[in-house]
């Protein structure tokens, strides 16, 4: 028995090529309005299929260097996520490591020297 429903919105606001302009998210229960982002990514799980489906978009005034940190810090979720559904804390920490190499390599992160 479903005992409460709860929304979740976005909002997209195209130029005249279907380009996204301005995004914008809601979510009533989280106390969250209207407010105004650059990216999201959006990954759900069809069952039926047994695969990933999702939604990927960004305004075109999204800067680079944004954009790196946006994916960084997403690896960094995914890691959380990850641990917190499977206590599996070994591929945790291969995920953290990947988005420490990759923040290196994005120039988000100085090399250590020891790695010059």
């Amino acid at each position: 028995m479903i005992k409460k429903n709860t929304e979740i919105t976005i909002h997209v606001d195209l130029d005249e090529n279907h380009v996204p302009e301005k995004i914008s998210w809601s979510a009533q229960d989280g106390g969250v309005k209207d407010t105004s982002c650059k990216a999201l990514m959006l990954s759900l799980w069809n069952d039926l299929r047994m695969e990933s489906e999702r939604i990927d978009l960004w305004v075109k005034e999204m800067p680079l260097d944004e954009m790196k940190k946006f994916f960084h810090q997403t690896f960094l979720f995914m890691a959380d996520t990850y641990y917190r559904a499977t206590s599996d804390e070994k591929l945790q920490k291969e995920i953290v490591e990947f988005a420490r190499a990759f923040a290196k390599k994005a120039g988000l992160l100085k090399p250590a020297s020891s790695d010059s």
